[in-house]
């Protein structure tokens, strides 16, 4: 069974082409993903931000354009932020039948709490090798990302953890 590899969103530019972050999590992810045998599955994910189209559209067209078969690519619409996406993912697996291997393509800073809200969902992802942060970025940026993880990840995990409790009942 291929290896389904989940490629958490980022900006769209206001033109509508992806933003560097979101291009170099494509990349990352097709560089991993073609060299797989059998070739992985890929599922962008990310709604309609500031800019159409959804990042799941603009992430898509870019693995077709890499020559990535469109049956191989499972769009998910609906995430708006890396909690849903997570649950929205972990629900499009279930839906297609996948129960091989479950990889995360993100940037460095975003892996551990995209990777523990997985493994907190129930599915023992891994991650895609990284993309390196994109060359316009300063590192006084890279800092302010790496800062808004520090809140996000206990604040993201505890909402996981109660999703959870509520399922259960």
């Amino acid at each position: 069974m291929p290896a389904a590899i989940v490629i958490l969103g980022a900006a769209v530019r206001p033109d509508g082409t992806p933003s560097p972050a979101l291009r170099a999590r494509v990349q990352a992810a097709r560089a991993w993903g073609e060299r797989q045998m059998p070739p992985a599955i890929y599922i962008p994910t990310g709604a309609i931000g500031r800019h159409p189209p959804a990042e799941c559209v603009a992430m898509a067209a870019m693995l077709m354009q890499a020559g990535v078969p469109e049956d191989r690519i499972h769009q998910e619409p609906t995430g708006t932020d890396t909690f849903s996406s997570v649950l929205a993912c972990v629900a499009l697996l279930r839906r297609i039948g996948h129960v091989g291997e479950v990889r995360v393509a993100t940037h460095r800073y975003h892996l551990p709490r995209s990777l523990l809200l997985f493994r907190l969902a129930g599915v023992p992802a891994r991650a895609v090798p990284p993309p390196a942060g994109p060359a316009e970025t300063g590192e006084r940026r890279r800092w302010f990302w790496r800062m808004r993880e520090v809140p996000a990840l206990p604040y993201d995990a505890a909402l996981m953890l109660w999703q959870r409790l509520r399922r259960k009942r």
